[in-house]
C-alpha cells in the first residue's frame, strides 16, 4: 500500500501583511510552521502504514522554504517527500492550488490513500482536499475521525458530520480529509534526523508536470480573485458595571435594546 499525505507550510503568526494588488499573503521573511491540522493527517498516515506495512510519502506546494515542512514530516516517519514549486504557481486560489497539487501527485506516483488535513490556518476554506479528489476523479470523505477497516480494494471510515457520525465504505484509491483531534500526533524523531538522508526529498517544477500550460496555474489559473482584504476594525471601548444580578441583567437588556440586538 502507498499512502500520500498533503501538507502545507503556513505563517506562524497572525501578524501577516497582505499584498494590496494581488490580495495574497506576503510570506517572505515571515516565521512559518507546519499547518497544525496536517499533523492529524500525518499521524493517521503513519498509523495506517504501521498496520499495513505501507510507505508514507508527503507532498507540499510552495516556495523553496516549504522544504522545511517536508523535512519535519520525514523526521516524524515519512519515507519521502515532494515539493511542487515554481514561480508561476504563486497567488493560486483553492481551485488552482488543488489542480497544481493534483498534477504534482500524478507526477509523484500512484497512491492507494491520500490524506489531507481538514483545513489550513491561513485559508480556512477546507476545499483543497475535496477539489484534489475531484480533479483526480477519485472518491473522497471529509472530517474523517478514523479508519476502521482496510480491505483488498476498499476502506471503511468514520466521519464526523454536523449532526451524526457516519460510517462509510469506499473504493481505493481515495482521498480523506482528517478531522482535528482524530489522534495524538507524534513528534519528530531526533534519531531519524541524525540518520535520515534528505536524498528522499525532491522538487518538481512546471516543466516536469504533464500539463505545462502556465495559464492553468497561479493567479492566471485562478477563477476567483480577492477584490479587497483588510483587517477588522478594533474597538477598545469598554465599560465595567458592578451591580447585583437583577440590576445587571436589566442593564444588559437595556444595552442590547439600545444597540438594536433585541
Amino acid at each position: 500500500m502507498e499512502i500520500l499525505v498533503c501538507i502545507k507550510q503556513v505563517p506562524g503568526t497572525a501578524d501577516v501583511e497582505v499584498d494590496s494588488v494581488t490580495g495574497v499573503l506576503k510570506r517572505d521573511g515571515v516565521e512559518s510552521k507546519l499547518n497544525p491540522y496536517d499533523l492529524f493527517a500525518l499521524e493517521m498516515g503513519f498509523e495506517l502504514a504501521e498496520k499495513e506495512n505501507a510507505r508514507v510519502t508527503v507532498i507540499t506546494m510552495g516556495p523553496m522554504q516549504a522544504m522545511e515542512v517536508l523535512k519535519e514530516a520525514v523526521y516524524m516517519g515519512a519515507e519521502s517527500g515532494v515539493l511542487v514549486s515554481d514561480r508561476c504557481f504563486a497567488g493560486a486560489d483553492v481551485c488552482a492550488t488543488s489542480y497544481t497539487l493534483c498534477q504534482g501527485i500524478q507526477k509523484a506516483g500512484t497512491f492507494d490513500v491520500i490524506l489531507c488535513g481538514k483545513q489550513t490556518t491561513d485559508g480556512d476554506t477546507a476545499q483543497v482536499g475535496p477539489e484534489i479528489a475531484e480533479f483526480m476523479g477519485i472518491p473522497h470523505g471529509a472530517n474523517v475521525m478514523d479508519i476502521t477497516d482496510i480491505g483488498e480494494n476498499e476502506i471503511t471510515i468514520r466521519m464526523n458530520l454536523e449532526h451524526r457520525i457516519q460510517t462509510q465504505r469506499m473504493k481505493m484509491p481515495c482521498l480523506l480529509t482528517v478531522e482535528k483531534d482524530a489522534n495524538t500526533p507524534r513528534l519528530p524523531s531526533y534519531k531519524r534526523k541524525l540518520n535520515m538522508s534528505l536524498d528522499c526529498l525532491k522538487t518538481v517544477s512546471l516543466k516536469e508536470l504533464s500539463d505545462q500550460d502556465s495559464k492553468h496555474y497561479g493567479l492566471d489559473g485562478s477563477p476567483t480573485q480577492v477584490e479587497r482584504i483588510f483587517p477588522p476594525e478594533k474597538k477598545k471601548d469598554k465599560e465595567i458595571v458592578e451591580e447585583n444580578g437583577q440590576k445587571l441583567a436589566r442593564y444588559l437588556i437595556h444595552i442590547l435594546q439600545e444597540k438594536k440586538f433585541l
